[in-house]
């Protein structure tokens, strides 16, 4: 197991200095924002599949500074039913997947969207509640019209390119719990797996320890390091869906916190362990987007934990095996 990070840490600066910077503290990879919500600083899919200097200046950097790709980042709005909103995501989806065949980049770290309630919506719906009934008829429809068969084809096109597809369970997103993203991938195939990260999951009561067993080392395909904490007076009084700012931390039922600040040391080595016990192996992507802590100081506190928690090497034999 290794560590990498979201570039969008370090979105302010240039990719070489995000790069030399993640490089002096110890990692290994570094997961991209390639378009939807990230803006295209570190990475912009259509232009690097055009200009070859500028395709070869992004590869030497990376391999300057030891960095390998873990994965291209595309959250954004697929679903949205906006053409506006929708077509440039679909764009960025199809030249990030070519980008990734080129240079040998086989996972993308995405959401699977938010559609309408019914045709002709301006706006997306998440569907929470069974009541009143017609609320149910709704939900299937968007699971059967907009959300298979959008990622049917999209899918496709990411096998198509060697890529696969690892959803994040994230609230506001059709996949939000462990049993949507099952679902999906039964419907689509195996080009569907997870990004796996507990922030989302922490403050929506998940345990964390029996989502990785329930989902298992084969569906988990990328996992991010990203903590989140409820507070217990506001979730007493009010309960634990919010939706005042991010930055409103005194009056908020949860917010992201810094890996560590969230959760204790001991829970990240069970969660490695944990991790490890169903077979996965590969990268920690930081991310960071705690609103009481500077993000390049916060990035640096969750390396810090981090590093001390990682089991690096495989396991070997005991003495008497």
């Amino acid at each position: 197991m290794h560590l990498g990070a979201v570039s969008s840490v370090f979105m302010t600066r240039p990719l070489r200095e995000a790069a030399q910077k993640m490089h002096a503290l110890g990692l290994e990879s570094i997961e991209l924002g390639a378009g939807g919500y990230f803006p295209k600083t570190h990475c912009n899919p259509a232009e690097l599949l055009t200009d070859s200097a500028a395709l070869a200046t992004f590869q030497e950097t990376l391999a300057e500074f030891e960095l390998a790709i873990s994965a291209f980042a595309m959250h954004g709005e697929p679903l949205h039913p906006d053409p506006a909103i929708a077509a440039p995501y679909d764009q960025d989806f199809r030249d990030t997947c070519k980008l990734a065949e080129k240079i040998g980049v086989t996972r993308i770290t995405l959401l699977g969207g938010l559609p309408e309630a019914v045709p002709g919506d301006k706006e997306p719906n998440w569907i929470l509640y069974p009541f009143p009934p017609r609320n149910m008829d709704m939900h299937e429809w968007q699971w059967e019209a907009r959300l298979i068969p959008y990622w049917k084809e999209h899918g496709r096109i990411a096998e198509d390119h060697g890529v696969r597809l690892c959803f994040e369970m994230h609230p506001g997103d059709m996949i939000f719990k462990p049993e949507a993203l099952l679902r999906l991938r039964d419907a689509v195939g195996p080009v569907v797996g997870c990004n796996l990260d507990p922030s989302h999951l922490f403050w929506q009561g998940m345990d964390i320890h029996e989502v990785i067993r329930t989902i298992g080392g084969e569906i988990i395909y990328h996992t991010h390091a990203k903590d989140s904490l409820p507070d217990p007076h506001v979730v007493r009084v009010n309960g634990i869906l919010d939706a005042k700012d991010f930055q409103d931390c005194e009056n908020r039922s949860w917010i992201f916190r810094t890996v560590g600040y969230g959760h204790d040391e001991e829970f990240w080595r069970k969660f490695v362990s944990a991790l490890r016990t169903v077979g996965y192996d590969d990268v920690l992507s930081i991310e960071h987007e705690d609103p009481l802590i500077d993000p390049e100081e916060g990035f640096e506190l969750a390396v810090g934990v981090l590093q001390k928690v990682l089991i690096r090497k495989p396991a070997a034999k005991l003495w008497y095996e």
